[in-house]
């Protein structure tokens, strides 16, 4: 199996006060074609930075990330812009939904943003939507969706231009127990059926439970990369776990 994602001695620092702090700290791991993986650690651990890094919302300050074999810590802003639209996807554990679009329409703008004719937009809408469970509150606006549904379009929105990689930052930060096995038993079966690589940030045991494998992160550092005993694990040929360096 390939490696779609690969991070090598990655750091980064941010300036406070007269000195800098290090969000994270040479770390590297790498992530096959078709993985489920979580990043786990406690705040302040490195997860979300390590999220933003490999979605080419920042940049390392050393090392560098590679993703479907593009080094992106090389790439002008145009081609890291163009990079993220088409083979990147994101959830956010506030949803960041449009308030003012209805849920058709908060899935339908990324592929506005590529430029996607209008019929073939209306086909992955629809598609998206149906993948999710959400068809008959497509013409809904968010204050009108449970916290579940509005995640539920996030993930949606993440599909629908068919990315190679999903983001999702806490997931299921803001659910309850019921939304968030749903949510989990979503993403899973986009994973098997899309082939869609995913990697998200948590703490949550529910989750962390759920995943095949688990990348762990304690101030900056890749502390521990382990693989679960968990049936969804077996589907994906049991991938190998040494993936520190």
């Amino acid at each position: 199996m390939s490696d779609l994602v690969t991070v090598e001695a990655v750091s980064r620092s941010f300036p406070l006060d007269h000195s800098e702090v290090r969000a994270l700290d040479n770390a590297s791991l790498r992530v096959a074609t078709g993985e489920f993986l979580a990043i786990a650690g406690p705040s302040g651990s490195g997860k979300t930075t390590l999220l933003n890094l490999i979605g080419c919302l920042d940049r390392p300050t050393a090392g560098r990330i590679v993703l479907d074999g593009e080094d992106t810590t090389r790439l002008t802003p145009t081609k890291t812009t163009a990079l993220r639209r088409q083979k990147l996807g994101f959830v956010f554990q506030s949803f960041n939904l449009i308030p003012v679009f209805t849920a058709a329409e908060n899935v339908e703008y990324p592929l506005l943003v590529q430029g996607v004719a209008a019929r073939e937009r209306r086909e992955r809408v629809a598609e998206a939507l149906e993948s999710v469970g959400l068809s008959p509150r497509a013409q809904h606006r968010p204050d009108l969706l449970s916290g579940g549904e509005r995640q539920r379009v996030a993930v949606a929105r993440a599909i629908v231009h068919r990315p190679a990689l999903v983001l999702a930052d806490e997931p299921t930060a803001n659910l309850d127990s019921r939304n968030a096995t749903q949510l989990i038993d979503l993403m899973h079966g986009l994973n098997r059926s899309l082939g869609v690589t995913f990697i998200f940030s948590t703490h949550d045991q529910r989750l962390l439970d759920r995943t095949p494998r688990t990348v762990r992160l304690c101030d900056g550092r890749v502390v521990a990369d382990s693989e679960n005993d968990t049936t969804e694990g077996a589907s994906h040929g049991q991938i190998s776990a040494a993936r520190l360096s």
